[in-house]
């Protein structure tokens, strides 16, 4: 009995360790080979803003993506932050919503390194008003709400200053602060806030820069509705997509590139967008 005991325990025993040691041989297998380099087919988890980039993504994942052998998951963001942030700790495979300047400000800032892919299209930013339907009639020390990130607020004193509004110091062009502005015979008060509160800022404000996507996301038309647009032509804003730098030679990456820059999506812009939001690409 003693003997038939010791046999049952040594067949358990070796059981068991093979069992471990299968499971250690095949971890090991994952974590050497395909934990770094994803098979064509696995899904390219990307970050956006709902209104445009969501709406072009979901385009190409509609009509193109599956022909292109693109399995694309499409996570949707309301800020300008999170979608940075989640590429960096490799929850996304990459993202689409920003531009390089804004791009460029966020890595210094949060001292992450992420790389610019390809640039998809322009949204050209506007002064919006419930108050006045012209700029002229901006009223003396009105109240105009503005971006407040570094590359926007920039961007929007820029705006201004090109339609005759204030004028800036010389050569400061789009890193301008309101430090920059060396004349406002309108004695315009300037309010910052976060690019997403903008829109609903124009119940409260005289007048407000509104980023493109977000004067979209509020039903405003930019080609109609904005008191003055940015022009497309050599506008360096355009928005593009983004991945960290161990991902830029990803095949899916690249496909993903090749087909938001396409005929197809540039027609789907022009067609959508009917000028208030710009393709990038000629």
């Amino acid at each position: 009995m003693r003997r038939l005991l010791g046999v049952v325990t040594g067949l358990i025993l070796a059981g068991t360790l093979t069992a471990c040691g299968g499971s250690q041989t095949t971890t090991s297998a994952a974590s050497t080979g395909g934990g770094s380099s994803p098979k064509a087919d696995a899904p390219l988890k990307v970050g956006v803003n709902p209104v445009p980039h969501g709406q072009i993504l979901k385009f190409v994942k509609d009509t193109l993506a599956a022909k292109a052998g693109l399995n694309l998951e499409i996570v949707e963001f309301t800020d300008y932050v999170q979608p940075n942030v989640q590429l960096d700790e490799g929850r996304l495979d990459a993202n689409y919503f920003q531009h390089v300047p804004y791009l460029e400000e966020f890595s210094k800032g949060k001292g992450v390194t992420l790389s610019w892919v390809a640039p998809v299209h322009i949204e050209p930013l506007g002064l919006y008003s419930k108050k006045i339907d012209d700029i002229a009639k901006l009223a003396k020390g009105a109240q105009v709400a503005l971006p407040n990130d570094a590359s926007n607020l920039g961007r929007s004193l820029k705006l201004l200053a090109d339609n005759g509004v204030i004028t800036l110091k010389e050569g400061v062009g789009v890193k301008a602060t309101e430090r920059d502005v060396a004349a406002n015979p309108k004695e315009l008060r300037f309010r910052p806030l976060e690019a997403a509160q903008l829109p609903r800022s124009l119940q409260d404000v005289d007048a407000a820069v509104v980023n493109g996507n977000y004067a979209l996301e509020a039903g405003l038309q930019p080609a109609t509705d904005s008191l003055i647009l940015e022009k497309g032509e050599g506008n360096p804003y355009a928005n593009g997509l983004v991945t960290v730098p161990a991902k830029v030679g990803d095949p899916r990456v690249r496909k993903l590139a090749e087909l938001l820059q396409g005929p197809e999506v540039k027609k789907y812009i022009q067609d959508t967008y009917k000028g208030a939001v710009l393709p990038a690409v000629p």
